[in-house]
């Protein structure tokens, strides 16, 4: 697959973006997706519907909602034909009944461990509340399955730089144990005029996860009119 250069890369997180396919509990998972997919996870009301909307430059692609675990299936998303961004459930959120959390903690597994078409995963963290013990099970699952995975930190807005700092520091020496994990620890915000906004940064990973750009255009990858708009409000 040719690697993404600018001005294509610079365009492909404006271009279009789709729902394919909603996997449930007990069903399937899609067989016909022929591009490399980018999974996006974490602990109910983390900002994951928030961040994948603010990638994309979009409000309502992913839906934000005030219930917590609401998510109930995986939901794959064609970016521009080139990859497939996969929005996974929720966990660690007691409220569900427990059958439901079983059900799935079973559906993430059998994606998460069975998935050939799976490059990376991204972690997402409340930098208000740092890793969790969940995390750390999820951390456990994936470093079996050999699964890379990009640590982001959200709602970076809600910290003071020196908080965020010490937040960053904190999840980087925590995640050191595990492989798997990528070094550099991203802090994002889909607030205007957050402490870090990180949205290009997620996007670069994105790419290189996907061997879609090279080291030397990793700057490049910010979308040409979307970069600027009012992203939606954080999940």
């Amino acid at each position: 697959m040719p690697r993404l250069r600018s001005p294509e890369s610079s365009t492909l997180f404006s271009g279009p973006c789709t729902f394919v396919f909603a996997a449930s509990v007990g069903g399937a998972l899609p067989t016909d997706l022929e591009h490399p997919e980018v999974a996006f996870i974490g602990r109910s009301n983390v900002g994951k519907s928030s961040l994948i909307n603010a990638l994309t430059g979009r409000k309502t692609l992913a839906r934000a909602s005030k219930t917590p675990g609401r998510t109930q299936s995986v939901l794959f998303f064609n970016l521009g034909d080139r990859l497939t961004l996969v929005d996974l459930p929720g966990y660690g959120h007691a409220e569900a009944p427990l059958a439901a959390r079983r059900d799935w903690k079973e559906l993430m597994r059998v994606y998460l461990t069975q998935r050939p078409e799976l490059r990376r995963v991204f972690l997402l963290i409340d930098s208000r509340r740092g890793l969790q013990d969940s995390d750390h099970v999820l951390l456990r699952i994936l470093t079996r399955a050999g699964v890379s995975v990009q640590p982001v930190l959200t709602k970076s807005d809600a910290c003071k730089p020196a908080e965020l700092a010490a937040r960053r520091e904190e999840t980087q020496t925590a995640l050191r144990p595990y492989a798997i994990a990528r070094p550099e620890v991203l802090a994002t915000s889909t607030r205007p005029g957050g402490a870090s906004a990180g949205i290009p940064d997620v996007r670069t990973a994105i790419l290189e996860a996907c061997g879609l750009v090279d080291h030397q255009s990793k700057h490049e990858t910010d979308v040409s009119h979307g970069g600027d708009e009012e992203p939606s409000p954080q999940k």
